[in-house]
């Protein structure tokens, strides 16, 4: 038995993150400024891209793109019923309406033939999910939104190192929107990016990210002397701080070290759990990269004696945190009353709703934490066979 609680998702903080956020507390400046333009810059260069857009959330990067590519009421976006509840959210806040599609049982990954199934006259995009780090059938989606005249928003949350045949992840559709909460692989605590095909469009959610003024407060107030500003749109409040720039900075420079480290203990995880009564992740698809955010396995449930809620809880007792990534969206009171949704409708997401646990994947994690988790994993999932 472990001595201390392996949380779930923590991240890893060096002194070099700790070192800027002093640096940043110290200068006097903590909101919107100079160091938010460096890490826009950074990943922008990250992923070989012109310029970048840092905002509050991932959240905030949905919505604010989809304003600024012209979405609203009357207008349909097709998504996937596999995924947190943020993307949906975001949907609705242009006014807009989620239209439900299932995901493919084996990655997780929204499906695309179900996807041309539900484009009507009235659908203007397709929002995929990168699901745990893999990449959704890109090429394929790509020519039907091409022959139906139709945008194609990226939800990056789980996918900022994910590549698909040689095109990073957020540069393939019209725009991509990258995480950086605490759990995500480059993590500020609270955070998200904004990447958009067309420079215009780019440029107006940067202005709606900040009440809709034509100048953000960096610009105002830095040492070449006020300027004014002018509010050209009634606009939000999703500019991200310095403080938490100040973060992703070094955890940017440190991500391909970090995904190294996960890259073992997912290994590790493989070899270990090769035996037990779950579904193993799928391998990653050729000429692709896998961003390996989440570890998921799903249940063998007709083989156990307990649910995926009571393996979790004994995975709790042994203090190994653990999450599920997810319910479905169809499951939620809120979207089935309001998306009029029905179970019948997600037969894979359903499934996989019902017996998916996501297990610990940091390069925080010691030797001794993973062995932990395969020990405890092992034990919970062998003493309860049918």
């Amino acid at each position: 038995m472990r001595n201390s609680f392996l949380t779930f998702g923590r991240p890893q903080i060096g002194d070099e993150e700790i070192n800027e956020v002093v640096d940043c507390l110290r200068s006097g400046w903590i909101g919107t400024g100079p160091k938010v333009h460096q890490f826009e810059a950074d990943f922008a260069r990250y992923k070989g891209v012109s310029e970048a857009a840092a905002v509050g959330s991932c959240t905030a990067a949905l919505h604010l793109a989809m304003i600024a590519e012209g979405f609203g009421p009357g207008d349909e976006i097709i998504t996937t019923d596999m995924t947190f509840c943020a993307t949906v959210n975001a949907i609705l806040h242009t006014g807009a309406t989620p239209v439900l599609v299932d995901c493919d049982r084996v990655t997780l990954n929204i499906d695309p033939r179900q996807v041309e199934a539900k484009i009507t006259a009235r659908t203007k995009a397709i929002l995929v999910v990168h699901f745990a780090g893999r990449m959704c059938q890109m090429g394929v989606l790509l020519e039907l939104a091409s022959r139906h005249n139709l945008k194609i928003i990226e939800d990056c949350a789980h996918a900022i190192e994910s590549t698909y045949h040689g095109q990073a992840s957020g540069t393939l559709g019209d725009c991509g929107c990258f995480s950086f909460y605490v759990t995500k692989n480059v993590a500020c605590g609270e955070g998200g990016m904004i990447l958009a095909r067309d420079s215009e469009t780019l440029a107006r959610a940067k202005v709606l990210a900040l009440h809709g003024m034509s100048r953000d407060a960096w610009a105002r107030f830095s040492d070449k002397g006020y300027r004014h500003y002018q509010v050209v749109e009634c606009g939000f409040k999703y500019n991200m701080m310095d403080l938490q720039a100040a973060i992703g900075i070094h955890q940017l420079a440190k991500m391909e070290r970090h995904w190294e480290r996960r890259k073992v203990i997912w290994d590790c995880y493989n070899a270990a759990f090769a035996h037990l009564p779950a579904i193993l992740p799928a391998p990653p698809e050729a000429d692709t990269r896998h961003g390996l955010h989440l570890y998921t396995l799903l249940l063998s449930l007709e083989d156990l004696r307990i649910s995926r809620d009571e393996f979790m809880d004994a995975l709790g007792r042994r203090m190994i945190g653990v999450g599920v990534h997810y319910l479905t969206i169809h499951g939620h009171p809120f979207y089935a009353e309001h998306l009029r949704c029905r179970a019948e409708d997600f037969p894979n997401a359903s499934w996989i709703g019902e017996r998916t646990v996501s297990l610990p994947l940091s390069p925080s994690m010691s030797d001794q934490d993973v062995d932990d988790v395969i020990e405890a994993v092992t034990d919970a999932l062998l003493q309860n066979l049918k």
